[in-house]
């Protein structure tokens, strides 16, 4: 009774007959029910809503990663495109120093590497470790007699010095040679090295395809090498947002398995 002075209207019949709806009272009933069904609905596209994720993900990565065997970018970025069809994925390639500035200001979400000198502000979550071999090329007189040298030979031979941070295992192995030429990535090394006029130290994944195409060749392979750790960076401490959270999950479930 109190619903029909509501509404206004009778909605059933009552009495020693029993009780029945009335015309208005089962065209009241089937608007509920309709009320019903579309709440619910609302309540489970706001639930999708929460699996659904929409917005941008801007990730840096340090140049010429992508040959690296252990994709777990590549593949980790895969799936999300694939699960999450709403979400633009925007990536930078840039130097080291860069990449952290600009996580540390919010510009990028997170950022893929070298671990060199770990910064308060930033997170680290390690992904694999490069090995980085010395390496000549065709036109070197070392070519072909890379492992027949003494380690106090290398000062007869020019040698490129990076010109972007490296680690101090790398700084080491940089002083047993006579540095005359720089470069600001490691494209640029491979340059130099090509020329067969320089000696240079290249991550062993990158400088590949010139080791087979027989156009370089490691020079002291047991000695002269280092490994440096690469990592994801994201902004400590910081609320990260839905899409970072996934990737990252993804991400772990993904190194876990392997």
């Amino acid at each position: 009774s109190d619903l029909e002075n509501r509404l206004g209207i009778r909605l059933c019949q009552r009495g020693r007959a029993g009780f029945a709806l009335t015309d208005e009272g089962r065209e009241i009933l089937e608007y509920i029910e309709v009320l019903t069904a579309a709440i619910e609905d609302f309540r489970s596209k706001v639930n999708q809503m929460h699996n659904r994720l929409k917005g941008e993900f801007n990730i840096g990565i340090i140049n010429n990663l992508v040959t690296m065997p252990r994709g777990y970018i590549t593949n980790t970025l895969t799936q999300l495109a694939e699960e999450h069809a709403g979400v633009i994925i925007n990536i930078s390639m840039s130097t080291l120093s860069d990449i952290e500035c600009r996580v540390l200001d919010n510009r990028l979400h997170a950022g893929v590497i070298p671990l060199v000198t770990p910064l308060s502000g930033l997170d680290y979550f390690d992904l694999y470790s490069e090995s980085s071999f010395l390496y000549c090329g065709k036109n070197h007189p070392l070519f072909n007699q890379c492992s027949n040298i003494n380690l106090n030979e290398l000062k007869k031979w020019q040698a490129i010095l990076p010109n972007y941070a490296i680690t101090s295992e790398a700084a080491k192995l940089h002083q047993l040679l006579d540095c005359k030429a720089t470069a600001s990535d490691r494209e640029g090394i491979a340059f130099l090295i090509l020329t067969g006029k320089f000696l240079g130290f290249l991550p062993d994944h990158y400088a590949k395809k010139w080791v087979e195409d027989g156009v370089m060749q490691p020079v002291l392979k047991d000695k002269m090498h280092y490994s440096t750790p690469i990592c994801l960076i994201t902004h400590k401490g910081k609320n990260h947002n839905n899409i970072l959270k996934t990737f990252m999950e993804m991400l772990e479930k993904r190194i876990d398995n392997n």
